[in-house]
């Protein structure tokens, strides 16, 4: 329907024209509206308590300890279970978060403004790899960390960005693909493009050598740390493609450990979900698929532009890390994501496929009519609470939600 591709093509065409800058770092509480005391923002669709998997659960519990609302994580499990928290999906807030995805008001968030659009989208700081809170992680050394984000990092940053007045976020995103990033499970160049871009600032507004110091190790020894930033300038860039009559676009794709979840353009901030499925992938030493929980997570939102699965192409040592196959088959990926998308970008580009442009904008239609899933880099958490990240790999969107959207969107248009 003509309808449809033109709806399309205002709607990718909203994508490639943002402008994402990393403007601030705000306690959550002071800049997302709605957010309030005993509430915490997860990943995914909406979910109740007792349908949580068990990273979930378990990283709620270390929320309410680090926020003072239970003394002990036991009393946070029932404070939990009894309704004493209220629970929402951060994409909701216009918010978003990796894994587990927890937000809480007393959380800094780095905050992404759309400067063409004017929108604002919101992200926790990066923990670092090991035993951390967006994978189930819950004990001393985790809630510490929080702290040491909380206390002196988050200020530190927000200091550094308004000297700056914001860092332009496209412009790094281009350089990391070409440094072999494809800013979803390799994001060393990217952070350290950033690292060189803030460092200078942080360092003139630093009133402590000896948190300086902090502050640059670990950033530097971090090599996730721009994932969360990357995921703040997915959701501001595809939140103005929202509401569009008669687009078929994908705006956003989430997990919560239990559930997958899509939008859709046309079909405004409704749910269509289905059981999300095993990542295929790699484990750490001891670990293996018995050990694993379901794929969760709202870091899909960056292959909704074009990054992650869809720029494997861009970064061939992940393939082989991630089980994918050989270094030599990402090209594969990024070629058949071409085929369920509506166009490239021509501003990100892949230098081993001849400067092809990464594949934007899903369209349900064209995953449903190729049989295609949405191919997704992550991270594998444990299934039990409080153990945190054992391997790396991929998964594939459930077909299902497509189908339902597809379904959806005739009855909108009144399609056969």
């Amino acid at each position: 329907m003509q309808l449809i591709e033109a709806a399309n093509r205002q709607a990718v065409e909203r994508i490639l024209a943002a402008d994402p800058v990393l403007v601030d770092v705000r306690p959550a509480g002071e800049v997302i509206q709605g957010l309030k005391d005993r509430m915490i923002l997860h990943a995914g669709p909406p979910i109740a308590w007792d349908r949580m998997c068990g990273p979930l659960q378990g990283a709620i519990a270390g929320a309410a300890v680090f926020e003072g609302w239970a003394n002990d994580l036991k009393a946070a499990f029932d404070l939990a279970a009894s309704g004493g928290i209220e629970f929402q999906p951060n994409h909701h807030f216009d918010a978003i978060g990796p894994m587990t995805g927890l937000t809480t008001v007393s959380q800094p968030v780095m905050v992404v403004e759309n400067r063409s659009f004017g929108n604002r989208a919101y992200c926790t700081i990066n923990e670092g790899l090991g035993k951390v809170m967006r994978f189930g992680g819950n004990d001393a050394e985790v809630l510490n960390r929080l702290a040491w984000l909380r206390d002196v990092l988050g200020p530190s940053l927000a200091r550094a960005l308004a000297e700056t007045g914001g860092i332009g976020l496209k412009s790094i995103i281009a350089r990391g693909l070409s440094m072999g990033d494809e800013m979803h499970q390799r994001n060393l160049a990217c952070s350290g493009l950033i690292l060189r871009e803030i460092a200078p600032a942080l360092a003139r507004t630093a009133d402590d050598k000896g948190r300086l110091a902090e502050a640059l190790a670990f950033i530097g020894a971090n090599d996730q740390f721009f994932l969360n930033v990357g995921m703040a300038m997915g959701k501001a860039m595809t939140d103005p493609a929202r509401g569009i009559h008669g687009s078929t676009v994908v705006t956003a794709m989430c997990r919560n450990g239990t559930e997958f979840g899509i939008r859709v353009s046309g079909l405004g901030d409704r749910w269509f979900t289905a059981p999300v499925e095993m990542p295929d992938g790699l484990y750490f030493p001891g670990y293996s698929e018995a050990d694993a929980n379901p794929d969760i997570g709202d870091s899909a939102i960056v292959e909704t532009i074009g990054l992650g699965g869809f720029a494997m192409a861009a970064s061939p040592a992940v393939a082989g890390f991630v089980g994918a196959g050989l270094p030599s088959s990402a090209g594969v990926f990024t070629r058949e994501m071409a085929e369920i998308t509506v166009a490239q970008n021509p501003e990100w580009t892949i230098p081993a496929l001849d400067y092809f442009g990464v594949p934007t904008g899903i369209d349900v239609r064209l995953v449903v009519e190729t049989g295609l899933a949405p191919t997704i880099n992550t991270g594998i958490a444990h299934r039990q609470p409080g153990i945190g990240q054992v391997g790396a790999g991929i998964v594939k969107a459930p077909m299902a939600c497509f189908e339902q959207a597809v379904v959806a969107i005739a009855e909108e248009l009144e399609v056969a």
